[in-house]
């Protein structure tokens, strides 16, 4: 006969101060010694914790009223604008919007972390000027006890699991997955694993709608599945609510990207009820269990390549392989802070503080987290390129190539070997530099071995982003061979957006 017990149980245990409590770090060993079965009658409540970057997060405030009253249009606290057509003084404020002053060293996260830390926060807005709203601007200085609500929503949450990135790129990027250096030169992951709530639960047996949570260090509730929630591909994500004014800066902490913005790291936290052994093996898992992709963030596209399937046991190891090469690994989430979490929603149930609630309806097993439609497409580079380019090999005289290129409509010559693929670039400016300074040699002693590129099937929103971060104003087009079939320049993309804009 299966062990199994009703949660009514469980918080009569916790009123009584019998409830036993371990954290899903804990687990494992358990079942590993007891059985599920065995675990049913040992333990209560597993406590899981998170605690990352969570940019999809923000808060509700209501000022209260003026005199005389305003009705807000636009808002700004600390000169980071907040969303003002709720109603008269209600905002929404996102955790990754930028200030207008200070731009991505500060944003959304750090108002909100501001708020709960007790510090003063400036509120300037704007009114529509109506008969019963008749002021228009108004400034002031408040506090988070100031405020009449204070109410965090987040649309998305506490995801199950998070792709680990690498970049294959010859130059530095910097995503929200932090800065990942060239040539696969580190892998970046997020993510509690053994202790992330939805992994303990994958089937959500107890988590779901209403469910109480720690959130941000206090009490809050699952609002229901996050946006873009996809459980059947191990991506699914949480809607939370809580109080921000009973929350606490130590959960919830303010940050920036290098060179991407602002977010927020919250801690959230589920306690999940030990009803039966399904429950029992589910909080039962381990790090080498939970499996995640390694994506190549160096191709700068929706579907970016999967590269590997790692565990959170080898990230955590320090190092994962690439090809052949040991690659180190680093974590942007805090698994001190997901510790932290768990081990005070324990002792928060231990002491009585916190009861259990039943889920007033079970999260989807199922979720939407399609593509967005694009009904305006930019062009790609195949479709705006120069196909008549002229190119040159390595071996010939500097004259001859400034022979080639004044007879061209390109101020820029691609070198390629005899089989037509791409060894190098030499522009107007290297031919003139080596004319003016006596060095009439051969074309490979001048010109520049690192070229950057484009392929016929991208974008050209990534052409024009390439020129721009390197500074060059044209761009060989090559094929899967590295063979020149065009040449890109930023005039083509000058007449391109001109003739957009006068549509």
């Amino acid at each position: 006969m299966e062990a199994k017990k009703s949660l009514s149980e469980i918080n009569e245990r916790i009123r009584d101060g019998s409830v036993r409590v371990v954290t899903a770090e804990e687990m494992p060993s358990i079942v590993e010694e007891l059985g599920p079965d065995g675990a049913v009658r040992e333990v209560d409540v597993v406590t899981t914790g998170t605690f990352g970057a969570m940019c999809s997060s923000g808060v509700f405030l209501n000022l209260g009223h003026s005199d005389p009253p305003i009705k807000i249009s636009r808002a700004w606290l600390n000169q980071v604008e907040a969303y003002g057509g709720v109603a008269a003084v209600d905002l929404f404020l996102g955790a990754t919007q930028p200030s207008e002053d200070r731009g991505i060293e500060y944003g959304g996260a750090h108002v909100i972390e501001d708020l709960v830390s007790g510090r003063a926060v400036d509120v300037m807005g704007e009114g529509v000027g109506t008969d019963c709203y008749p002021r228009m601007e108004i400034e002031t200085t408040l506090h988070l006890e100031d405020l009449n609500q204070a109410l965090m929503v987040n649309p998305r949450n506490a995801y199950q699991r998070y792709n680990a990135a690498t970049n294959s790129s010859d130059r530095t990027l910097h995503t929200y997955m932090g800065t990942l250096l060239p040539h696969f030169g580190n892998v970046h992951y997020s993510g509690a694993g053994v202790l992330n709530p939805i992994s303990n639960d994958p089937g959500f047996e107890y988590i779901g709608t209403g469910v109480r949570i720690f959130l941000g260090g206090a009490q809050g509730y699952i609002v229901g599945p996050g946006t873009q929630h996809s459980p059947g591909t191990g991506f699914a994500t949480l809607m939370v609510s809580g109080d921000l004014k009973r929350m606490s800066s130590e959960f919830l902490r303010a940050a920036t990207f290098t060179k991407y913005g602002p977010t927020l790291y919250v801690g959230v936290g589920v306690p999940i009820p030990i009803l039966n052994e399904r429950l029992a093996l589910s909080t039962a898992v381990r790090d080498s269990d939970i499996t995640v992709p390694v994506v190549d963030y160096g191709v700068q596209r929706r579907d970016r390549p999967v590269l590997k399937s790692t565990s959170y046991a080898e990230l955590r190891s320090g190092f994962v392989e690439i090809n052949g090469k040991e690659v180190p690994t680093a974590s942007l989430s805090s698994f001190h802070m997901a510790r932290m979490v768990a081990g005070t929603l324990k002792k928060w149930i231990e002491r009585g503080e916190f009861l259990l609630t039943e889920q007033a309806e079970p999260l989807s097993k199922s979720g939407v987290s399609r593509p967005m439609k694009q009904t305006k497409e930019l062009p790609y580079v195949g479709d705006v390129m120069n196909r008549d380019v002229v190119t040159v090999g390595e071996n010939i005289s500097v004259p001859e190539a400034a022979r080639v290129i004044v007879g061209s409509r390109f101020d820029h010559l691609p070198v390629v070997s005899d089989d037509g693929k791409l060894m190098g670039i030499i522009t107007t400016w290297d031919i003139s530099k080596a004319v003016a300074n006596g060095n009439i040699s051969r074309v490979s002693e001048i010109m520049t071995r690192r070229v950057y590129t484009a392929t016929p099937d991208e974008p050209i929103e990534l052409a024009a982003r390439t020129m721009d971060i390197h500074s060059i104003s044209a761009l060989p087009v090559v094929d899967k061979d590295n063979r020149v079939i065009g040449m890109i320049t930023s005039n083509d993309l000058s007449r391109l957006f001109a003739g957009r804009r006068s549509i």
